[in-house]
């Protein structure tokens, strides 16, 4: 392991510290990493009970630190050889100053990490973060536009997850304003709604040849983010590239990459000002767009250092609930296992990832240019001649029809011939002879 930073902290045990540690993270500009179960040293020590520890530390700062940290951090278990060790993720939070709860808002209960260290916050610093505190429109402190709202949606995705909500569920989701009404984070996750998620495709490069207008809001965020992966999991097309050793396949966008490109959009867009993230998709890319740009406090830096600042806890909550989202900041690290930094584009208002298509590979059914390419059926009738209709389709993804169409074009062509009878011989590929 590294040495203790301004981002990370050893712990040979949980101590009455813990909350300080916790809160000097919120309170920091890229959060940072809590490990319990290591020595200063970065040697692992392990835990005897890292069960117990891990319920602990969930309950701790649930209830020992305010203002409400849920959604900003993970606790995660991780084995360094023989040793239990925990890991607490501890993103920085948009609602500073952060404090603990027995202490309040003053210098012994508000902490900053500074260098490898928790240090308290001075008066000055604590007045300053509060006030830019309450300049801020939050979604947790806006009334429902709608009164009369239902979450049987909402319910039953818990329910697949094995996780049951009662009757203090909007409670307990934080989907209540102060006064005890419902949020408008409550108002996104509810089974009717407003807030209009579309998937647009075009023909072309441009904006300019309209195709196909999906519309996926109207209902609970949670099901238009999954309705909106299914659209991409059915448009992101396996490519097929031939070469004369191999065949290798790719779809047009890395899947995993774009799953949480979508989810980002979803989970940090500013619905404040009721303009939700939109998805296009062209004849070269597919852009996911989403509004309010960075965060007051994060910056491109910070984004590309795979930091987490969650401009909606709330629903990152929820979505991390459903397993839709795993520990934070992991999203943005899987993109750029594929991708480099050159796919985003920062503007004021708005965040947009562009994800180029593969462009050395061809469709599964064999066109390119609106040109039928008849590789796939050579590179097939080359590992095995006496390859069967049924065996070809398989193998290529084209349909009998197609490759029997296919392979008389191929015949005429001159490019392979037939020996022997069709139920007992092969096909021959023909070489060039100049």
């Amino acid at each position: 392991m590294n040495t203790e930073s301004n981002r990370i902290e050893y712990k040979s045990e949980l101590t009455e510290k813990f909350e300080r540690e916790v809160v000097a993270f919120l309170n920091y500009r890229a959060g940072g990493i809590i490990y319990i179960g290591v020595n200063n040293n970065g040697e692992a020590v392990g835990l005897a009970d890292a069960d117990s520890v891990q319920l602990k530390i969930i309950d701790r700062i649930k209830n020992n630190i305010l203002p409400n940290a849920l959604g900003l951090f993970d606790v995660v278990l991780e084995h360094r050889g023989e040793n239990n060790v925990i890991k607490v993720i501890i993103s920085s939070g948009v609602e500073k100053p952060y404090y603990i709860k027995q202490q309040g808002m003053s210098p012994s209960g508000c902490f900053l990490r500074v260098g490898n260290s928790a240090q308290p916050m001075t008066t000055t610093m604590i007045d300053e973060m509060y006030a830019k505190r309450t300049k801020k429109l939050l979604l947790s402190n806006i009334p429902s536009p709608r009164k009369d709202l239902t979450f049987e949606q909402l319910k039953i995705y818990y329910q697949e997850k094995g996780l049951t909500l009662n009757d203090n569920f909007a409670k307990n989701l934080e989907l209540l304003t102060k006064d005890g009404q419902y949020n408008y984070v409550a108002y996104l996750l509810s089974d009717n709604n407003s807030v209009s998620i579309k998937v647009a495709k075009y023909s072309g490069t441009d904006k300019v040849d309209l195709i196909e207008n999906g519309e996926y809001g109207f209902c609970s965020i949670i099901k238009a983010t999954k309705s909106v992966l299914d659209k991409f999991a059915i448009e992101n097309k396996t490519f097929t590239k031939i070469t004369s050793t191999k065949r290798q396949e790719k779809q047009m966008v890395n899947s995993l990459a774009l799953k949480e490109a979508v989810i980002n959009a979803v989970v940090h867009n500013d619905y404040i000002r009721e303009v939700p993230p939109v998805f296009e998709i062209f004849s070269d890319r597919i852009t996911v767009t989403s509004y309010g740009g960075l965060v007051e406090g994060y910056s491109k830096e910070d984004l590309l250092s795979y930091l987490s600042m969650p401009r909606n806890r709330e629903l990152m909550r929820v979505f991390k609930d459903l397993d839709l989202v795993e520990q934070l900041g992991s999203g943005m690290e899987r993109i750029f296992k594929v991708y480099d930094e050159s796919i985003f584009k920062f503007t004021p208002n708005f965040m947009i990832v562009t994800f180029p298509f593969e462009n050395k590979f061809i469709s599964p059914l064999g066109e390119i240019n609106g040109e039928i390419n008849f590789k796939l059926i050579l590179f097939e009738l080359e590992k095995n001649p006496k390859s069967k209709l049924p065996e070809l389709a398989n193998a290529t993804s084209l349909s009998e029809r197609t490759i029997t169409r296919e392979l008389k074009k191929l015949k005429d062509s001159g490019k392979i011939r037939r020996v022997g009878s069709n139920k007992t011989g092969y096909w021959e590929i023909v070489e060039n002879e100049g």
